[in-house]
């Protein structure tokens, strides 16, 4: 009997130590974890999309982004949007989210610029983009709202301060965000485009450009936001978006 039961104690003994044996060796199953959710300026798109997919091959931790103009982004997050993150195209309106108790403390994660473009080459042997808009043929300039888009802001200040604005020869064809603004003007809708120096850089078109000197420096503001129900994978995230790795595909879309 006592025979019995040491032979009975053994083979459970290697029973549970197999058992353990395999635990150990098989490969724990990756969770599927829920994707953080930023809302991102509409001129950033094609950068965020790269740094996301660069963060989460060294994270595992997914990234999804929601594009639009950034006063739209902001309305719905002060009306509850459940994001966890906020890139806007200044610095204004995460500064508000901060002082409201809505967000973190903000930081400027790129410097833009405002471009003028035009998809026919019949606009590209002008001498610079006054000239650009001084031309009679030159009717439909498309340009983005510019109460909800800083960029179509900035396009309208530099306007104003060489007398353009309010040209009667002009009719200004507003997009909801700068990225429209861009669609306009590659698709025939507009002669010519105020639109972000990225969305020119990320474009396969053909067509031309011109700096506008005229037109402010955009500092486009980031924070986190109070409501996310993923503060460490969000912190993280913000964090590699000012790393080396998001430095470098920033400036490969013309932002500084």
């Amino acid at each position: 009997m006592r025979r019995c039961i040491l032979k009975s104690r053994l083979l459970f003994t290697l029973f549970v130590l197999f058992a353990l044996l395999g635990t150990v060796s098989l490969p724990s199953p990756v969770c599927s974890a829920e994707p953080l959710r930023v809302a991102v300026a509409a001129n950033f798109q094609q950068p965020f999309k790269d740094i996301a997919a660069a963060f989460t091959r060294e994270t595992g931790i997914p990234v999804e982004g929601v594009f639009t103009s950034s006063g739209s982004l902001y309305h719905q997050i002060t009306n509850g949007a459940p994001y966890d993150a906020f890139l806007s195209a200044d610095e204004t309106r995460p500064q508000d989210l901060f002082k409201r108790g809505l967000g973190g403390k903000p930081f400027v994660y790129a410097t833009g610029s405002v471009v003028l473009w035009a998809e026919g080459k019949k606009f590209c042997s002008a001498a610079n983009w006054r000239d650009v808009m001084m031309r009679k043929d030159v009717q439909k300039v498309a340009i983005a709202n510019p109460v909800v888009a800083p960029y179509g802001a900035a396009a309208e200040a530099a306007l104003r301060q060489v007398g353009i604005w309010n040209s009667p020869d002009k009719k200004w064809i507003i997009g909801q965000s700068i990225a429209q603004a861009f669609q306009y003007a590659a698709t025939g809708g507009a002669d010519v485009g105020f639109c972000a120096l990225s969305s020119v850089r990320a474009s396969k078109t053909g067509g031309c450009h011109y700096d506008i000197a005229e037109a402010p420096p955009i500092l486009q503001g980031a924070c986190l936001l109070n409501r996310t129900k993923n503060r460490a994978g969000t912190e993280r995230f913000l964090q590699f978006l000012q790393s080396p790795t998001a430095d470098v595909i920033k400036k490969k879309y013309g932002y500084r």
